[in-house]
């Protein structure tokens, strides 16, 4: 019998790393356990209507950053009854405010899940933000549903929640963990503004605060908090770390993780145009297009039917059917001349500036940080990301830096995903070791220009 070589073509890529993705997880079979969340929040799932709904922003939404809209219990695919409640402990999905790229309210979903193991580090219960990697930019595709429902097959649409083993992880740790939905990915209303530097960094920072808001909880005003994230969660992160003295100082924020942060768009959508993700492409055309109205004529100038119609398809596509359905695709064939996204960048101004707005680096966290990124990483390409912990190095930072030695497997997506796991423990290692309070060291005298 013949052995399916994944280097032959971008369909068999594409099926080889599906399955990779769905087996990472680890949590295809939902158990019964049921997960209450705390109670006496401002407005239950049964106030505001039926589970169905509870994805729909209501008209009118809080004055405050971070105010919770909405909660309801949530039942975590994996999950064992414990003495002291259920393992790995019980969620809530939330909703809550936040302001998005252009000033402007927006409601986020996510989730929050309080640990029944104690946290054994100094200090009280800590709280770490995880900052989702791409899953999509269809509603189904939001990473609290991933949690309930880790492989989900809706209308033709592949689901993989690959993020649900840093969840469990850092909640073994006896960490509470408040995930984010981000801007318009599961909220009903708007698309997800794939990779934007503002919504993003608003989006994890307000978790934060909504977390903070929830009654019931083990958190204090003193519990500190850690941010977590890897590829779009990277830069969602480092995007928070960079903003959080600023938008959000009352977080007492003690470190982040961004692992491979697509730093500089223009350097990882010309990589990411034409390989096995190049869905991810389309989701950031998408993306900029709704946040920065000026994108929309260059839309129009260039695009051709063929582009739109994988646009539109795009837009309610998650990150299993995004890879099976594009891999491979060219940006040469959305346009109606041929030419490329990367040519469109260097040929129209208002391109270049809107994603030059996006490029992280220029402003020092106030939090030690650690950036690691695979040595291969050539999808969310490696010298960026680096560039990243020099720039922020220059800035005054403290910084961790951790190239993540893996063999080139002449795949780019499998490049930049296996670093996500095989750096996975140490950068929570990293992570915890900074929310029990011990002082960070720094690569910044090492890393050089």
């Amino acid at each position: 019998m013949s052995r399916m070589n994944p280097r032959k073509s971008p369909r068999a890529k594409a099926v080889w790393l599906a399955a990779a993705l769905t087996a990472s997880t680890g949590l295809a079979a939902p158990t019964a356990v049921a997960a209450p969340g705390p109670s006496g929040a401002p407005v239950t799932a049964q106030q505001a209507g039926s589970a169905a709904t509870f994805y729909d922003p209501p008209t009118e939404l809080p004055s405050r950053n971070g105010a919770l809209i909405r909660t309801e219990a949530l039942r975590l695919a994996l999950g064992l009854p414990g003495v002291t409640g259920p393992l790995p402990g019980r969620a809530t999905r939330i909703m809550y405010r936040s302001t998005d790229s252009a000033g402007a309210p927006v409601a986020v979903t996510g989730a929050y899940v309080e640990p029944t193991v104690r946290w054994t580090g100094s200090g009280p219960r800590p709280l770490v933000a995880l900052a989702p990697g791409t899953m999509g930019q269809g509603d189904h595709c939001a990473p609290s549903k991933a949690l309930e429902k880790p492989l989900s097959l809706q209308d033709g649409s592949v689901s993989v929640g690959y993020e649900n083993l840093a969840v469990y992880r850092l909640l073994a740790r006896g960490a509470a963990v408040v995930v984010t939905d981000y801007v318009g990915l599961g909220t009903t209303g708007r698309l997800h503004t794939y990779v934007n530097r503002l919504d993003g960094g608003h989006a994890v920072l307000d978790a934060v605060r909504a977390a903070r808001a929830l009654p019931g909880t083990s958190l204090t005003s003193r519990s500190p908090v850690g941010l977590y994230g890897y590829s779009e969660g990277g830069g969602a992160a480092a995007s928070a770390a960079e903003l959080q003295p600023s938008y959000a100082p009352d977080v007492p924020l003690a470190g982040a993780y961004a692992g491979a942060p697509p730093a500089d768009l223009v350097a990882v959508l010309k990589a990411v145009d034409g390989s096995t993700l190049a869905a991810a492409l389309g989701w950031s055309i998408n993306g900029f297009v709704q946040s920065d109205p000026g994108m929309k004529p260059v839309l129009d100038k260039y695009i051709n039917d063929k582009g739109r119609q994988a646009l539109a398809e795009l837009s309610e596509a998650c990150v299993g059917n995004g890879i099976l359905g594009f891999a491979g695709a060219e940006s040469t064939t959305w346009t109606k001349d041929g030419t490329s996204v990367a040519d469109i960048v260097a040929a129209e101004p208002v391109v270049r500036a809107v994603l030059d707005g996006q490029r992280l680096g220029r402003t020092a966290p106030a939090a030690p940080v650690r950036v690691a990124t695979g040595v291969h990483d050539d999808l969310v390409v490696h010298a960026q990301a680096r560039r990243l912990a020099v720039d922020w190095c220059a800035a005054g930072a403290d910084v961790t830096y951790v190239p993540v030695e893996v063999p080139d497997l002449g795949e780019k997506l499998v490049n930049h995903f296996l670093p996500l796991i095989t750096d996975q423990g140490d950068a929570i290692d990293w992570l915890t070791d900074r929310l029990a309070g011990r002082p960070a060291g720094s690569d910044c005298g090492a890393l050089g220009r």
